[in-house]
């Protein structure tokens, strides 16, 4: 009879399965250079062919303590400005062919991590009814068995109001599913902080 496999973390992570964070290659201290940063998936999703608003996102990934959590990897997933998706199901011509809408930040030292990406466009949702402009966020993190999974909205959307998933969330938690539109900053910004736990907890999704 064979033993059960005991259960494993999600986190910490391997060096080479998260972003680059802007460093051009790794190597051990006094070694040779192992791989290029340029092999990995990373947080800068904007291509040259890649049309709509150019946005910055920024954040903090904080614990149940209010303390950072600084080894977290979050990856997004989101439609380009025409609310179309890089995925074999949506068949719609993609003018921006190279842009495919998946990225993947590590947090530092302080639980922050940012991604550079363009605003995505309205999709269908239940029923064909339409999303308000929205990415989906994915966060693994030391001491978690599977990866959770959330949604970053933008809190200059006036389509967040008839959102069919929003409307599923209790009017006082729907705040920390939208991330705050930074409006002194120079270029268009937008700040989301996710507690994992705690007073204030980001709302998570079930999938």
């Amino acid at each position: 009879m064979s033993e059960l496999t005991p259960s494993q973390t999600v986190g910490p992570f391997f060096a080479y399965g998260l972003a680059p964070n802007n460093r051009c290659e790794w190597r051990p201290p006094g070694g040779e250079k192992l791989y290029d940063w340029k092999d990995t998936v990373g947080a800068n999703l904007v291509t040259p062919d890649a049309s709509g608003e150019r946005i910055r996102i920024e954040g903090r990934v904080i614990d149940g303590d209010g303390a950072p959590i600084n080894d977290a990897m979050i990856e997004i997933w989101q439609a380009d400005a025409q609310g179309r998706y890089a995925h074999p199901r949506d068949n719609r011509a993609l003018p921006n062919t190279a842009f495919k809408g998946f990225g993947r930040s590590a947090t530092d030292k302080d639980g922050v991590y940012s991604f550079d990406t363009i605003k995505p466009g309205a999709v269908a949702g239940p029923n064909g009814k339409a999303q308000a402009p929205h990415i989906v966020v994915c966060i693994f993190s030391r001491g978690m068995l599977r990866q959770i999974y959330t949604r970053m909205y933008f809190s200059d959307e006036k389509a967040n109001a008839s959102d069919p998933i929003l409307a599923l969330v209790p009017v006082d938690r729907r705040p920390t599913l939208v991330a705050t539109k930074d409006k002194a900053a120079t270029k268009p910004l937008y700040r989301f902080d996710i507690r994992v736990q705690g007073g204030n907890e980001t709302v998570f999704f079930d999938i």
